[in-house]
């Protein structure tokens, strides 16, 4: 009796550790499925927009077309979503539908500094202690002050001379245009994504044109919210023990090896959202300084924008260059701000020293970190896009 016991004892160890292998494979499957439906729905939101629009989709944003009000369309829609990359895929989409890039542009800023909501609200999880809350309302807002700098310096630059919309046209051309590495004529995401985006047309068929289209815009952005939403909880599960170690190990070992990790951890996380409200209660509880996390915080920007590049991968057709070029330029945005931002010793500690400073006040009167994250994110935007349109 006690040798069968023995016996029997390593397969009962066995088979839970083949179940949780099991586990794993079947939430890789997942993962992998979601994706797949991620960039379907691009491509559904860009046919929507197409069908929507017919030839006058410059018409539908022409209140759009002043650059500031683009900024803030983009600010207000990722503060209400809170995930940039559903924004920036959305507008890949839609430039894939007609939306201009040079519109696009100020749309994608935007999405940048609205992104940025979601660890200054997991910072007030802290107001209790009046320490705590400092030091964490200091590292969430530190996001807020770089990306609104970032915004100062480089959206004024890219209305008056175009560089980041005629880099990303370069680089998108070398794909689509006339150069070796042109996709135009074998477009295997858009043969593979075609049994979907066919079916949803299908559906919508029987509608008159515009209705139709609005009906694929709503079923493409439905979908791109629902896959950014379980691919972010399917990677938390997978890869977030890997990513806290390298981040762990990372932060403290220079500017460079910080923004190096928070690109990575954010890539594969794939939500700065995520990765930099990691950072919030690390810096609350003191286990790290705001310097030592300000590197992590801006490599996040860099490692958020690999959605909207993935996206565009799901766009066929004449507009398949320009929803490249709109995402090109999100990569461009950031890899630009952290050169320019970090790279000026007069600029770098800007954004540190504005944290600081507000999070010094926040602490003291903490209706005034309300005001902030309403003010900024959603009356301020709000009221500019009235007043510009009315």
């Amino acid at each position: 009796m006690v040798e069968t016991t023995h016996r029997a004892a390593p397969d009962q160890y066995a088979r839970p550790a083949q179940k949780e292998k099991q586990g794993r494979l079947r939430q890789w499957l997942t993962l992998v499925l979601l994706v797949y439906f991620l960039i379907c729905a691009v491509s559904i939101v860009g046919d929507g927009f197409k069908l929507a629009t017919g030839d006058h989709a410059e018409r539908l944003f022409e209140f759009a077309t002043n650059p500031f009000v683009g900024l803030m369309v983009g600010i207000v829609a990722t503060a209400l979503i809170q995930s940039s990359s559903t924004v920036t895929s959305v507008i890949v989409g839609m430039v894939a539908g007609g939306l201009p890039v040079a519109v696009a542009v100020p749309m994608v800023m935007g999405a940048n500094i609205g992104t940025t909501v979601t660890n200054t609200l997991v910072s007030l999880g802290h107001v209790n202690d009046k320490n705590e809350f400092r030091r964490a309302f200091a590292a969430a807002t530190v996001h807020d002050f770089f990306n609104l700098l970032a915004v100062v310096i480089l959206l004024p630059i890219e209305i008056l001379f175009h560089p980041l919309e005629h880099m990303a046209g370069a680089v998108a051309g070398a794909f689509y245009g006339d150069a070796n590495l042109s996709l135009d004529n074998v477009n295997i995401v858009g043969q593979l994504t075609s049994p979907v985006t066919d079916t949803a047309g299908q559906l919508v068929s029987s509608l008159p044109a515009v209705a139709g289209g609005i009906a694929l815009i709503v079923i493409g952005v439905a979908l791109i919210f629902l896959s950014i939403r379980y691919i972010g909880k399917l990677l938390k599960t997978l890869m977030v023990g890997r990513a806290r170690q390298i981040m762990l190990s990372a932060i403290g070992r220079g500017p460079f090896t910080g923004v190096a990790s928070g690109a990575l951890v954010t890539m594969l996380v794939q939500s700065s959202s995520t990765t930099t409200s990691l950072m919030v209660p690390m810096a609350g509880s003191g286990a790290f300084t705001l310097r030592q996390i300000y590197p992590f915080t801006i490599g996040s920007n860099i490692g958020t924008t690999m959605t909207a590049l993935l996206a565009a991968t799901a766009i066929s057709g004449a507009t398949a260059m320009l929803a490249l070029e709109i995402a090109v330029v999100h990569l461009l945005f950031n890899l630009c701000a952290v050169l320019i931002i970090g790279g000026l010793p007069f600029l770098r500690l800007l954004p540190v020293k504005g944290a600081q400073w507000l999070g010094r006040v926040a602490a003291e009167r903490k209706a005034l970190a309300a005001g902030w994250v309403l003010g900024v994110f959603i009356a301020l935007p709000a009221l500019l896009i009235a007043v510009t349109v009315l």
